[in-house]
């Protein structure tokens, strides 16, 4: 596989991104921030009030909440027949404001209308996802649109609103108008890569630290660290019945309010309690170069019964730097389904999916936008000090 793009520094002007062999450039693609930005000025996307300065990513664009919220029966889908609104009228409790905050309780279920709503072109369509902070809050957050018939799909072509289902699972958290917990990713074309160029691009830029990596044409598997870091520390996990996180507040809250450490067990296994939510992180540096971005299959039966990665999207640049992309570990939020399970220190618990960018982006995950979770090992939310 030819390299299509390589990335440039300079002293004087930072770091450039330049195309390398304009021939080989992919077909179609996921967009980078410059086209996303085109999709505002084209109407495309429309909003009613300015998009905030950071809302574009070099891979995806953040969804903003809308000034209302409904708590609603139970999860749903609309259906090919059928509007989000029409559902509302009949699984809706009641109505309530965010203009000025609300909190929202663990255990239920609420349908926010997103201030974004799109008029897709025909050969463009959407994936959403959380953000990686709502991931490792435990908020369980799906994109839903009129007529759907799957969580986070947004149809090519599709022309209507955008609504956010949020359920708190462990913390009970604080949100407003222009909150943002989920983020969208628009593609052109079929950009995921085959078996056989997952394997050339990993020869060429070491996707991640095994280089004897588990690759399929499902992806690269990652695998779970439970020896732990100097100290032994492993993960943590969730705490019951705790306060409030306001979810736009940065390092207010006391890591032992919220979270119960977890240190390395024996030869480093761990149980997983059906009941509980866990932090962890991959043993397996992640890298992604500027050319491509990454998803993480939150569950595959195939390893276990259990959820992996509630926050799925790497952007261009995690892990990466000018002298050639040193890595991030993946921390990794985790839930077991329905009984308990064991995990190992080593075992498969996800794999890394890559896809081929439209274009590079101007700006790179990490130090052109000071990323929270660059060079991270394992980290929790933002939101602790």
């Amino acid at each position: 596989m030819r390299e299509a793009f390589r990335l440039e520094t300079t002293q004087s002007s930072g770091t450039r991104l330049a195309v390398a062999n304009e021939q080989a450039k992919p077909q179609g693609g996921i967009l980078p921030d410059r086209d996303i930005a085109e999709l505002f000025e084209t109407g495309s996307i429309a909003i009613p009030r300015a998009r905030d300065e950071d809302q574009i990513q070099p891979a995806s664009l953040d969804l903003r909440l809308g000034d209302r919220a409904y708590r609603v029966r139970a999860s749903f889908l609309p259906g090919i027949e059928r509007t989000v609104e029409d559902k509302l009228k009949r699984f809706s409790l009641h109505e309530f404001s965010l203009e000025d905050g609300a909190v929202l309780e663990t255990g239920c279920v609420y349908i926010v209308p997103l201030q974004e709503k799109l008029r897709l072109p025909d050969d463009v369509r959407a994936t959403a996802n959380p953000k990686s902070s709502t991931g490792r809050l435990d908020i369980f957050t799906r994109v839903l649109t009129d007529r759907g018939r799957e969580f986070d799909k947004v149809a090519a072509g599709y022309d209507g609103p955008l609504y956010l289902e949020i359920s708190p699972r462990t913390f009970p958290v604080l949100v407003r108008q222009g909150s943002r917990l989920s983020q969208i990713r628009f593609r052109r074309g079929e950009p995921t890569l085959s078996g056989a160029d997952l394997e050339a691009l990993h020869g060429e830029h070491r996707l991640t630290s095994d280089t004897a990596a588990n690759i399929t044409g499902g992806g690269i598997a990652l695998s779970i660290d439970l020896m732990g870091n100097a100290d032994d520390l492993v993960g943590y996990r969730g705490k019951r019945h705790t306060g409030v996180v306001d979810v736009d507040k940065r390092g207010t809250n006391a890591v032992a309010d919220f979270w119960e450490p977890l240190y390395r067990q024996g030869r480093g296994e761990l149980v997983l309690d059906p009941d509980e939510f866990y932090i962890l992180v991959s043993k397996e540096s992640v890298h992604v170069p500027p050319a491509y971005a990454a998803e993480m299959t939150p569950f595959d039966p195939l390893v276990g019964e259990f959820r992996v990665h509630y926050a799925g999207f790497f952007d261009p640049g995690f892990g990466h730097d000018a002298a050639g992309g040193s890595g991030s570990r993946a921390v990794l939020e985790v839930r077991s389904h329905e009984v308990p399970f064991i995990l190992e220190d080593g075992q498969i618990v996800g794999r890394l999916v890559y896809e081929h960018m439209a274009s590079l982006p101007d700006r790179l995950y990490g130090a052109d936008l000071k990323s929270n979770y660059q060079a991270q090992g394992l980290k929790l939310s933002k939101h602790f000090a």
